[in-house]
């Protein structure tokens, strides 16, 4: 069972800070998610200081605050502490189905499913009463949810069959948050206050509302390249996005495939369910086919939730 919040609230106001040497700061409309129904403007102060992280604060006055009912940015899927006094894991599927006649990518082929083996053609087999099913699926490699290995963007890069499984399996995981930012291009400071170091970094754009529909193949989010730059310069190590691409497809240079392939750097594309998922405190898993020779392939990628 998901944990949600139903009534989570967050605290809006301005605010102005003075510094011990000099000098101040000021915000408006800061929003902070918060616990009940109120909280002491010497909280909020509190919040402000360490959230922004300053140094020589000498005095925080909140002004004009309200309190309104708004879904939690960091705590969509419950808090981290709940998460993981969860008793047994639960698992978020994260992959959208492959089906018979699905587009993924415009002007693609959809995988054609059926039988190699039906049941009633094996009866003849097998004892009375025993049948079997062998199925065979015909479908370009990009279909579905699926991981782009280096060997996708670069001729010498690895393939999936030789990415380690310590590179796939069991990733401390974050979520960055970009369904109520204007704009589809997703810049770096998005991820500044995430630590993505060794981790997976998952993008929720929402745009996976849109999949199996005309709409899902045109203005989708994006990753900038300095976005991708700081990724991994940062040092994630996995990157996933449920958008229709994880660059801007307006042109032909893909510069968020090259700095991140490059780099070593899985990318997991068309994910859904990111928006269930708390913002840290989880584990994240897609592993594709060990295919030689192959560079993208369809995964089952899922979160972990209480796990040790």
């Amino acid at each position: 069972m998901i944990l949600k919040h139903s009534k989570d609230k967050r605290a809006v106001f301005d605010f102005e800070v003075d510094f011990l040497n000099g000098g101040g700061l000021q915000g408006q409309g800061f929003r902070l998610d918060i616990d009940g129904e109120e909280i002491a403007d010497c909280d909020l102060s509190d919040a402000v200081v360490r959230d922004l992280r300053l140094l020589m604060v000498d005095g925080v006055r909140i002004l004009n605050k309200q309190i309104i009912e708004e879904r939690h940015k960091r705590c969509v899927a419950g808090s981290s502490a709940d998460v993981n006094r969860l008793s047994v894991p639960t698992y978020v599927d994260l992959s959208h189905t492959v089906h018979e006649g699905l587009v993924t990518l415009k002007g693609f082929p959809a995988p054609v499913i059926c039988d190699f083996l039906s049941r009633e053609d094996s009866r003849k087999y097998y004892d009375a009463d025993t049948s079997f099913q062998i199925g065979r699926i015909d479908m370009v490699a990009n279909t579905g949810t699926y991981l782009d290995s280096p060997f996708h963007r670069f001729e010498y890069g690895k393939d999936l069959s030789e990415l380690e499984l310590a590179s796939l399996v069991g990733l401390d995981a974050v979520v960055a948050r970009v369904t109520e930012r204007e704009g589809r291009a997703v810049g770096r400071e998005v991820f500044l206050p995430l630590e993505v170091r060794g981790k997976a970094v998952l993008v929720e754009t929402g745009w996976s509302r849109h999949w199996a529909t005309e709409q899902y193949f045109e203005g989708h989010s994006f990753l900038t390249r300095e976005a991708a730059e700081y990724l991994r310069d940062a040092g994630a190590v996995l990157v996933g996005i449920d958008s229709y691409n994880i660059d801007d497809t307006s042109d032909g240079a893909r510069p968020v495939h090259t700095i991140l392939l490059g780099a070593g750097i899985p990318i997991v594309e068309h994910m859904c369910r990111i928006e269930e998922l708390p913002t840290s405190g989880f584990r994240f898993t897609a592993v594709p086919v060990k295919v030689k020779g192959m560079g993208t392939f369809p995964v089952r990628a899922f979160a972990t939730l209480g796990a040790p």
